[in-house]
């Protein structure tokens, strides 16, 4: 099925969803969950925008009635140890060595209905959701967790115990965006719809949202989201965790800081040879 017949058919069963759902409906929301898996529609896409993406929401919707579609099935592997109920409609993604994506044992897990490019490699246990879009040679490490519809680019590396939100409601709601090349350190969090731009690095422990600006040392700027666009890290920069002392009332006299993100400096050589994910990994 063409993309706009499939996203027109989509629609329909989003906003005027049958009392019983038909063959027909269901092999429409095979054909789009076979669409996600190959990359042809993701939820969101490089576009000519302030933030440079944009929300595909009908994708979204998509997704949403593959749960008002989903009975809850017995999904488990060994019923004697650990069993597993889930909708029907999202199994674990079915994915063989032709694929190009190293698994590695040890209990990691794959949601149907998300791209997973040829060169990924997943270290378990580290999971990816529905929605999810994860670039070329890019390395999500363990416990890691990929969000729905997050949006991973090329060469990234999530360390150990990143977490990367996830948003399916509202249905325009930008997902998190982690662009080419970018370097996510360990028990980082980035969530509410962020934009990461390319080649930026994020220190451990850095944690991003809507609500907290992030203060750039060096060109005097702060980096904040508005009621129309998200946080946007730009390209480059490099942040760490940092403290802004509270300067008025009881926090001012009881010598409170809160936390901040920091940009302390823009990517360059050195940074990149400290960075680097060696090719022998991959």
């Amino acid at each position: 099925m063409r993309a706009d017949s499939l996203s027109s058919a989509i629609e329909a069963l989003f906003d005027a969803p049958p009392a019983t759902y038909s063959e027909s409906d269901a092999q429409t929301f095979q054909d789009f969950k076979q669409a996600l898996n190959a990359g042809l529609i993701r939820a969101a896409e490089p576009a000519d925008t302030t933030t440079g993406w944009r929300v595909n929401a009908w994708v979204k919707k998509g997704i949403l009635v593959g749960f008002r579609m989903g009975q809850i099935v017995d999904m488990s592997v060994n019923t004697t140890r650990q069993p597993y109920f889930d909708k029907a409609t999202y199994p674990v993604r079915q994915i063989t060595a032709q694929h190009g994506v190293r698994i590695v044992p040890g209990g990691s897990s794959i949601r149907d209905g998300c791209y997973i490019a040829r060169g990924v490699t997943c270290m378990p246990p580290m999971y990816i959701n529905v929605g999810a879009w994860v670039d070329e040679g890019t390395m999500v490490d363990s416990h890691a967790l990929v969000g729905s519809c997050a949006q991973i680019g090329r060469r990234c590396h999530l360390s150990a115990a990143a977490q990367i939100g996830g948003v399916l409601e509202p249905v325009g709601a930008m997902p998190v965006i982690i662009e080419d090349d970018v370097l996510v350190g360990g028990n980082c969090g980035v969530y509410e719809g962020t934009v990461i731009k390319q080649r930026a690095v994020l220190g451990s422990g850095v944690i991003l949202n809507r609500s907290t600006p992030v203060y750039d040392l060096v060109t005097g700027k702060v980096h904040a989201a508005t009621d129309d666009t998200p946080l946007v890290i730009p390209a480059h920069a490099v942040v760490v965790s940092g403290a802004r002392q509270v300067t008025n009332g009881p926090g001012k006299d009881w010598g409170i800081s809160i936390y901040t993100p920091v940009i302390v400096k823009y990517r360059d050589a050195k940074t990149d040879t400290k960075v680097q994910l060696e090719d022998l990994l991959r």
